[in-house]
């Protein structure tokens, strides 16, 4: 079973995190199914992707449960990071539709996207800093260009859990919607959007992006990400996730 679904239908690509038993959590393969899909959609004739979670979550982040691979950690990380820089260079605007968990790494793959719908009741946080890592995804570059230096700072300091709502009181995300319109409203948007000339779309995306130079921030949260991940407060951390029953 793929790891992530995809589809194009009426011009509208859906790519869907599909480990609902994990919550969508991040692990390698489910990685490498996302870069896959992203590279069919950039293939496909669509003119917008949709991007969402299957079952009770969009992402609920590293997959702490998963051993770490072995082999060299920047190339993985590199490879996770990869997801952030399609997510950015597609042609096609991507919309995420948020559901349930969007916890670190999932609130980093919503961040990635160009437009952003929230279910009201979506749970976001940013927890790398209590469990004694750094943030990926270029979150560390996104995230105050959305809600200002100060109110980041906060996010990812303090680490708490903020529903859809507050994350659209803060600009983070475009809009909140109650949990069983999220999909409509998705879509919606998605063929308003698959209405519009193509490459006009692709440009306006493009020069929007243009001021935005991620490579920077995901340099340096690779080099974050490699000194963290052999830390002790990592492998305290990691070790009380998995001793839950």
């Amino acid at each position: 079973m793929p790891t992530v679904d995809f589809a194009v239908e009426d011009g509208i690509a859906h790519i869907r995190l599909n480990r609902p038993e994990r919550l969508n959590a991040v692990a390698a393969v489910l990685v490498d199914d996302f870069l896959a899909a992203l590279d069919a959609a950039a293939r496909s004739d669509a003119r917008v992707v949709v991007l969402s979670g299957n079952g009770r979550a969009f992402c609920a982040g590293h997959d702490l449960k998963e051993p770490t691979p072995a082999g060299d950690s920047r190339a993985r990380l590199d490879r996770l990071q990869d997801v952030t820089r399609r997510l950015r260079g597609l042609r096609q605007p991507v919309i995420a539709a948020v559901h349930g968990y969007a916890i670190g790494a999932g609130a980093e793959f919503a961040l990635g996207c160009d437009l952003i719908l929230a279910a009201e009741d979506a749970v976001f946080a940013f927890p790398e800093v209590s469990l004694g890592l750094s943030v990926t995804g270029a979150a560390s570059r996104l995230l105050p260009l959305l809600v200002g230096p100060l109110k980041a700072k906060e996010l990812l300091l303090l680490g708490e859990r903020f529903d859809g709502r507050k994350a659209a009181e803060l600009g983070m995300v475009n809009a909140a919607v109650p949990a069983e319109q999220l999909q409509a409203e998705a879509l919606s948007w998605a063929k308003r959007i698959a209405e519009h000339p193509p490459a006009a779309a692709a440009m306006a995306k493009r020069v929007l992006d243009a001021s935005t130079d991620l490579e920077p921030a995901l340099e340096l949260e690779v080099s974050h990400a490699l000194i963290t991940e052999t830390s002790a407060a990592v492998a305290a951390s990691t070790e009380a996730f998995r001793s839950r029953a």
